[in-house]
């Protein structure tokens, strides 16, 4: 009897033990997932990775359902990633700003058909620290469309059809315009004046006559291929200080530009560099 009793408990203790590996081994294979979950988070997985590094995002917690259904559209065309939206070369074609998720840090909608940033298309979403719409087809910007994008730091407006640009924002440390139709007409004297933190001025490719005023604190500025045909000596330097020197701004193209620079040599006397451009 005590065998048969003892028999029995054996049994019972190796099912027992059966039972809990099985239910270990379940956890970890991936066939006791539900269908596509693995592809799934491996998709995800690489999409992270795809990312650019510089542009990783700050930990700005992802827009709920619960902040507004209107969220939801957006980011069904794009991909929203904690902060940070991407809509590049959206299909069916993207014409317009969309409508961003609260406390949007990272924009980036390049190479769709966006044609006119109006000014209320930013107005709800002050939170932006970068804006990339290069490669559209933005002809025109209202004046007021940056007002409020008081945290603004980046802003790449290339390869575009602007003809004139707006109103930018006293933040940005950097700023591209490259390739597009910008006269000098178009842009105003005291366009980049107030922008005491520029590091970066990108206006190559256009159709300047003459080189707009550079903040101090510019370091690179790039303008070949435009039609600047001369320079004076107040537009690096000063012509009433003799001792004034420029020393942030480290690297300076003029190349592609009708103006022949050996004809201006009182106008770099003041940088540690010269222009790269047309000597003879």
């Amino acid at each position: 009897m005590k065998a048969l009793l003892f028999t029995c408990l054996l049994v019972l203790w190796l099912m027992a033990a059966s039972a809990r590996r099985f239910n270990d081994e379940s956890r970890l294979r991936p066939g006791s997932l539900p269908n596509g979950y693995i592809s799934e988070y491996l998709k995800s997985r690489r999409a992270r990775r795809a990312l650019p590094a510089a542009d990783a995002p700050d930990a700005t917690p992802a827009p709920r359902e619960s902040d507004g259904g209107a969220d939801l559209p957006t980011c069904l065309l794009c991909v929203c990633l904690s902060g940070s939206v991407y809509c590049e070369e959206v299909s069916p074609d993207m014409t317009t700003v969309p409508l961003l998720p609260k406390e949007t840090a990272y924009l980036y909608a390049r190479f769709n058909k966006i044609k006119k940033i109006g000014r209320n298309d930013f107005g709800d979403t002050v939170t932006l620290k970068r804006i990339d719409l290069t490669g559209n087809l933005i002809s025109e910007i209202d004046d007021a469309a940056f007002s409020k994008l008081t945290v603004l730091e980046e802003l790449s407006l290339a390869e575009n059809k602007l003809i004139k640009l707006p109103a930018l924002p006293a933040k940005l440390t950097s700023f591209n315009a490259n390739h597009n139709l910008l006269k000098t007409r178009g842009v105003k004297a005291n366009a980049f004046k107030k922008l005491t933190k520029l590091a970066n001025l990108y206006l190559a490719n256009n159709q300047l006559e003459a080189v707009p005023f550079i903040p101090e604190s510019v370091r690179i500025l790039h303008l070949q291929d435009n039609n600047i045909t001369e320079i004076n000596t107040d537009t690096f330097c000063k012509s009433d200080d003799s001792y004034y020197l420029r020393l942030s701004l480290s690297e300076v193209r003029m190349d592609g530009n009708p103006v022949v620079l050996s004809k201006y040599p009182d106008s770099f006397t003041c940088m540690k560099v010269l222009p790269v451009g047309q000597y003879r």
